[in-house]
């Protein structure tokens, strides 16, 4: 089925939408820029013509599946996860050319979903993120400075979606935003729709580094708020530390955006935070299926920016922690 209107994929996804409605309000609130949330959720989809999402997600790599217990979604968007499959088949006990969706289903959902990430593949159960932690976690690391984003350097370590969105919002509130990546590892958005990544990036500062040379860290000690989805050990061998960031200068917010929360390894992408959450559909079965295109991601970018924009108007000195999964999980929990 599809349809690439706008409301075409609001109409499934608006029953969820109200604590985001209010979060892109608060926002407005805060910088006088409106949030236009259906361009925010499903330009992506528009522009690259792609289907409503069944039980395989709007971008083909990621499917739900039937367990010995439930649902569990499984996300093999990378040749590495394709790889990795026999593997996965393997440790649930599986031989042979057996497919992951019969291995799922002697297995339970949370089983299935720790053998996959086991093997870096992006899997949840379904719902396993409904009530665990708050979208949003603040910690202070700094002293207070409050302001607004307008002239602020905001320094974007992040790639694909819901950090660039966030970007997006914080540069149209008049922050001078710059795009930092990896002259060796460049943002996979770049493979995508051109349209779409320039809708996220227009009027932004594009930095391509050199990660082993110490440039990141000497970008870093320009910024008034980073934003990153890396995990902290990464970073850190990078000689970048957020507590050293806040601690440095008055007002500064460093916002940390990962599938589970900082203090998690476990990888995630938009689709399977979704499921994670619990952001999903229903089926004339009563069987889950996905919303949107990658929902937890754009979902995600309008919390973040609201959290940074809440968080200079309080004075900054804040370490800001968001977990896709989390931020799915408060629309699943508003029904």
């Amino acid at each position: 089925m599809e349809n690439n209107t706008l409301s075409g994929w609001m109409e499934p996804v608006e029953p969820f939408l109200g604590p985001l409605h209010d979060v892109a309000k608060a926002f407005t609130g805060l910088t006088g820029v409106p949030v236009d949330l259906p361009t925010a959720l499903f330009l992506r989809a528009r522009l690259t013509g792609l289907p409503l999402p069944g039980r395989v997600s709007a971008g083909g790599s990621c499917r739900l599946l039937e367990t010995a217990d439930g649902w569990a979604a499984v996300n093999l968007a990378r040749p590495d996860d394709l790889a990795a499959v026999p593997a996965l088949v393997a440790l649930l006990g599986g031989a042979g050319a057996e497919e992951p969706h019969e291995a799922a289903r002697r297995a339970a959902a949370a089983e299935f979903a720790a053998h996959a990430q086991l093997l870096g593949i992006a899997a949840a159960a379904h719902g396993s993120a409904r009530g665990t932690r708050a979208p949003v976690r603040a910690e202070r690391g700094g002293a207070a400075s409050p302001r607004g984003p307008a002239g602020l350097r905001v320094v974007d370590f992040s790639a694909l979606w819901a950090g660039p969105l966030c970007a997006r919002l914080l540069g149209a509130a008049g922050a001078r935003v710059v795009k930092v990546e990896s002259g060796t590892r460049p943002d996979g958005a770049r493979g995508g729709s051109p349209a779409f990544y320039r809708w996220l990036h227009d009027g932004h500062e594009s930095l391509v580094l050199d990660f082993a040379s110490g440039a990141p860290a000497e970008v870093v000690a320009e910024a008034d708020v980073v934003i990153e989805a890396s995990r902290p050990r990464a970073l850190r061998r990078l000689g970048i530390h957020a507590e050293e960031f806040l601690a440095a200068r008055p007002g500064r917010v460093w916002l940390s955006i990962t599938g589970y929360g900082r203090d998690e390894d476990r990888i995630a992408f938009g689709d399977d935070a979704a499921v994670a959450g619990g952001l999903t559909g229903l089926d004339r079965a009563g069987d889950p299926v996905f919303l949107g295109d990658a929902l937890a991601d754009p979902v995600t970018g309008v919390f973040a920016a609201h959290a940074v924009a809440r968080s200079l108007a309080d004075g900054g000195g804040e370490l800001l922690s968001l977990s896709m999964a989390a931020c799915a999980a408060a629309l699943a929990d508003s029904r």
